[in-house]
């Protein structure tokens, strides 16, 4: 793949997890509001807090995986196995800019 090809991918991947990120920040567990008594008749707002909890920190392993794509770029090795060497398709890239393994490799570590 083209390195200016990757730094796009890459910057579009950041840009939708930044943005994503952003939209889970707020002041505060919604759950620890003074105004609202945990366990009201109603009220999910603590499931919220948890849901949005889990999902802040799949956003922050999305980023850290785009700033190691983005430092394999910077070193000339993105778009091969971290494992093996071996060339990521570009397929592949397009589809997950910032895949480390082949999709064997990939398969391969989710079995085990």
């Amino acid at each position: 793949m083209e390195p200016e090809r990757a730094r796009d991918l890459l910057a579009r991947e950041r840009a939708r997890i930044e943005e994503a990120l952003g939209l889970h920040s707020h002041d505060g567990p919604l759950e620890g509001d003074d105004r609202i008594e945990p366990g009201d008749a109603g009220s999910e707002d603590l499931y919220q807090d948890e849901f949005d909890e889990g999902r802040v920190g799949d956003l922050r392993e999305q980023l850290a995986a785009v700033e190691r794509a983005e430092q394999r770029l910077a070193d000339g090795t993105f778009g091969l196995s971290i494992l093996s060497g071996e060339p990521i398709p570009d397929g592949r890239l397009e589809a997950r800019p910032t895949a480390e393994l082949t999709v064997e490799e990939q398969q391969q570590r989710d079995r085990s």
